[in-house]
């Protein structure tokens, strides 16, 4: 498995006739990671959704690897090495946590299994509860770990740490850098804690209205606290 580069060209999209992604090109190079700044409501989460064929796309193109992707139904997207972590989390409440985690595997071996167990040990000690009896938290672990051992190129991230207490975003963080240090994977993440994003990202942008008003360097947004709090709304330390 290698990290893909993904670039997107003047995307437009989202629901229906409702346009809330606008003109958005940007590119993202192979083993690098993203992060998706911007106050609620400005088009991260369908950024995001767009990039996996969640949304209506009007215009633009999204190439993964050499490879225009724009039409692909999102499950092809997911072959082609898309993998995506909602904000929603998504697992199967009535299945255990070993069973969620079988489900992403596509077929592969479950001898495999023991990559998510490495790297959550706390998920191979809840292996038999059930999904929905597990933390929000856990239920994060989850969620990532069964996109993970899909094998992704790219892995997408919509607010992995909302809701979360302080000790488990860091524990979650910790495994996210443990993985873009590999460099098998290509990050974006949408995070509305700046400062866990701006640690983690290679490079920034922040939406307004659906559309780019800033890309640069975490350490040059650092650096302008007024930029900061008139696309975000929120100071940092």
């Amino acid at each position: 498995m290698a990290a893909a580069e993904i670039e997107v060209r003047k995307l437009v999209a989202g629901y229906g006739a409702t346009r809330i992604v606008e003109e958005v090109s940007l590119l993202v190079p192979a083993g690098s990671r993203l992060s998706v700044l911007g106050r609620n409501g400005m088009g991260k989460t369908t950024l995001l959704a767009s990039l996996m064929g969640l949304t209506q796309r009007h215009a633009g193109e999204i190439i993964l690897d050499g490879v225009d992707v724009s039409v692909f139904r999102p499950s092809a997207r997911a072959v082609q090495g898309f993998g995506y972590v909602p904000q929603t989390r998504d697992v199967f409440p009535s299945l255990t946590v070993e069973e969620n985690l079988i489900a992403g595997q596509k077929g592969r071996s479950r001898d495999e299994l023991e990559e998510a167990y490495a790297m959550f040990p706390r998920l191979r000690e809840r292996r038999k509860n059930l999904g929905g009896q597990l933390s929000g938290g856990e239920q994060q672990m989850l969620s990532t770990a069964r996109a993970i051992l899909g094998r992704p190129t790219v892995l997408l991230m919509d607010e992995p740490l909302e809701g979360l207490a302080p000790i488990i975003c860091d524990e979650l963080m910790a495994s996210f850098d443990r993985l873009a240090a590999s460099r098998q994977m290509t990050f974006v993440l949408v995070e509305q804690q700046i400062e866990r994003a701006l640690d983690f990202a290679d490079d920034v942008i922040i939406l307004e209205r659906g559309r780019i008003a800033w890309s640069g360097k975490p350490e040059v947004l650092r650096q302008d606290q007024a930029l900061i709090e008139r696309y975000i709304g929120i100071g940092i330390h």
